[in-house]
């Protein structure tokens, strides 16, 4: 093996007593002293600027230990203002199969103060967002009628309209509102939202495109914002003295909306400016609010909400992905905000603000912006992180994101492999203070995520490796290898108790995939076929090209947006309906498809593919049977990958021939045992980590509560 021969520094602290995380306040870089100051909103103040913004975590009412693990552990790292995912005021308000909050009655309470408990725990504020869907809800849970300010379909896509609501249905609704008000003040709730965006009633009662009534809550701004003011007057009325109010309002935005409601939008705001505590200022387009960082950069919605100090006295604050304290800071110095906001980065990262105070800037781990985290809630599922991998599992697994136990033998490991899961296993390893061998074939390292980082709008990705080689860097006890391709006698000839085979995945060629259960048979073996690792690869087709997309998650999209351009003509088929399907849940379909056809990629959804001769490409409609052929030169397959675990069905092998083996224990992780997304591959290498040298019990589940 040839060594990298790093620089290792000393253990940090951190590593040395596994559980202890630096409180030096010495460090901190004095350009980020304003982060810290305290914020009065209303009657309470929050410790410092860092303000976890309502955000779902696919748990809401169903799990609420799980809940409450994971917000408490954002005030452990530090943040000033916790608050909960939307908070449904009634059964009218049900958007399950997606897991919210409830306030619907006193049962809901203590399930609230599980959260409130560990929050105020680490000195921080809890806020509850409370919520009505409207039109957005179909309530298929409860069966209850939806409501909202006129008669309209779902907007959710559900076959269901909404009752439109009358006066006495508005006074239900503000009864039901100061009640969930008073429950979540008796939860121990310190700050209390009145919820005005993202498509749901109240922003329909607010906007002259949705709300066509012709009594007093319809018509003029002041009327159409009538409700609005009478719910904040009356949160105020109900739990004003103790707790404060905030609004969660849309500022417009570049979405196509006429540019007199946009205006309109801050003459409202200007005409209710002081009303509530707090202003949570978003923008109508949620694919840029909520964007992907193949799309959308750190700060992104300054440009339309930098007026709102400019109007109003109280507190704003907003997000923007930030990951940057430098960004953080230059936020809160310009006045754009008083609080700087974030759902994304404080799930990547929950300790991102005590490693700021700390000066431990090397150790953030930064959000990479994949979406991950979103698309829990849009399958209905705990929340996972693919830089985090303890997120959702703070109370079920009991991990914790700084901590891990301490090694309890002094067993070597080998991990062959420095792809997301070998680094994860080698990184937590290391902190638990074991003698880890990290062999790479490569010279690079990072596996798939080093090469898929280079892919257009995916350079963010790298900080996946990034931050495991950082803190790898420091480790004494983890040794690096590249350009390390180990047989299995050179595998044995290093003597570590333990191996690990987290040697990664390859694309097929062969066509093997959801549509095709078995390889095609009707590939020319002369033809010119591709695959993503090609093209990463620098192996770039010269004519035209069809790309075959059964995976239909973000790869086959870069890849022809890759090869588009490089002024390629490019056709991408898919059997789906959309391109890039499963990017719904990620929030980026829309996008991906809409970035594909401006850049003149031509679409062919609903095909699978047939044959390719290296000439023609032949497609069959997967409603009508109907066939069609398409010339190109290359023909570029995103459908499965294939395990590349040769390695370790080799040493498995010999292990079963009863050959006497110098390890006690072989295992292979990630995209080797099973191909997944990168964030399964980091939770592999991390859960290996955690479950080293401990005998769990094969019969035992973890908490799935």
């Amino acid at each position: 093996m040839s060594c990298s021969a790093p620089s290792f520094a000393p253990l940090p602290a951190l590593i040395l007593a596994n559980t202890s995380i630096r409180s030096c306040r010495t460090l901190r870089d004095k350009r980020y002293d304003l982060l810290f100051e305290p914020v009065k909103i209303g009657p309470v103040t929050a410790k410092n600027r860092f303000y976890q913004v309502p955000h779902c975590t696919g748990l809401g009412r169903l799990r609420p230990r799980m809940l409450a693990a994971l917000r408490g552990m954002k005030a452990e790292g530090g943040w000033g203002v916790v608050c909960t995912e939307y908070c449904s005021i009634h059964p009218a308000s049900d958007d399950l199969p997606h897991p919210h909050a409830s306030l619907w009655n006193d049962d809901d309470i203590k399930d609230h103060a599980l959260m409130t408990e560990a929050v105020h725990r680490h000195g921080a504020l809890a806020g509850a967002e409370l919520w009505v869907g409207g039109a957005r809800t179909a309530n298929l849970y409860t069966r209850e009628t939806a409501i909202d300010v006129t008669s309209m379909p779902n907007l959710a896509g559900h076959p269901y309209q909404s009752q439109a609501m009358d006066k006495s249905d508005i006074r239900e609704l503000r009864r039901w509102h100061r009640n969930a008000a008073l429950r979540a003040k008796e939860a121990g709730f310190d700050i209390v939202y009145v919820y005005a965006t993202h498509g749901y009633l109240l922003s329909h009662f607010l906007s002259a495109h949705s709300n066509t009534r012709s009594d007093e809550y319809g018509g003029s701004m002041e009327n159409r914002a009538r409700l609005v003011r009478e719910l904040i007057e009356d949160t105020k009325d109900a739990v004003g003295e103790k707790c404060a109010v905030a609004v969660r309002y849309s500022v417009g935005g570049d979405d196509g909306e006429d540019p007199s409601l946009t205006s309109e939008r801050r003459d409202r705001l200007e005409m209710l400016a002081e009303l509530p505590d707090l202003w949570d200022i978003n923008i109508n387009d949620y694919y840029q609010e909520m964007g992907v960082s193949r799309f959308i950069k750190e700060g992104s919605l300054e440009e339309h909400m930098s007026f709102v100090k400019s109007i109003t006295t109280k507190p704003v604050v907003t997000v923007g992905r930030f990951t940057s304290p430098d960004t953080m800071a230059s936020q809160v110095r310009r006045g754009i905000v008083d609080f700087i906001g974030a759902a994304r980065p404080s799930i990547a990262d929950p300790f991102l603000p005590k490693k700021i105070e700390e000066g431990r800037l090397e150790e953030i781990r930064e959000c990479i912006g994949c979406n991950i985290c979103y698309a829990g809630d849009g399958l209905g599922v705990p929340i996972r992180c693919t830089q985090n991998p303890t997120m959702g599992e703070e109370w079920r697994r009991g991990w914790h994101p700084e901590q891990i136990p301490q090694k309890s033998s002094d067993a070597s490991v080998l991990i062959v492999g420095a792809g997301p899961a070998g680094l994860e296993a080698a990184r937590a390893l290391g902190q638990r203070g074991y003698r880890v061998t990290l062999a790479e074939a490569t010279r690079e390292l990072g596996g798939r995520v080093a090469r898929e980082s280079t892919l257009p709008g995916l350079g963010e990705w790298r900080r996946v490796s990034d931050y495991r080689l950082g803190q790898i860097e420091a480790m004494p006890n983890v040794e690096v290898f590249r350009e390390s391709e180990l047989s299995v006698d050179e595998v044995l000839a290093v003597g570590a108790d333990h191996l690990v085979m987290a040697t990664g995945s390859t694309w097929r060629a062969d066509g093997f995939g959801r549509t095709h259960p078995k390889p095609l048979t009707t590939l020319s073996t002369a033809a010119r076929i591709l695959t993503p690792d090609d093209i990463m690869a620098g192996q770039l087709p010269d004519g035209p090209t069809v790309i075959f997309d059964d995976d239909s998650f973000y790869m086959g999209g870069v890849i022809a947006e890759k090869v588009r351009r490089e002024n390629v003509p490019v056709t991408l088929v898919t059997p789906e309906n959309v391109v890039s399907a499963w990017c719904e849940y990620t929030s980026e379909h829309y996008q991906v498809q809409k970035n594909l056809l401006e850049l003149g990629v031509d679409i062919k959804t609903g095909h699978s593919l047939l044959a390719y001769d290296g000439r023609e490409v032949t497609l069959c409609c997967i409603h009508t049977e109907r066939q069609q052929s398409i010339e190109a030169g290359a023909l570029i397959m995103v459908t499965a990958r294939s395990p590349r675990d040769e390695l370790y069905q080799a040493l498995k092998q010999r292990m079963e021939e009863g050959a006497q083996m110098p390890f006690r224990s072989l295992r292979r992780i990630g995209d080797c045992e099973a191909p997944a997304m990168i964030a399964a591959a980091v939770y592999a290498g991390h859960r290996y980590a955690r479950e080293f040298d401990t005998e769990p019990d094969p019969d035992a589940s973890c908490r799935l509560k």
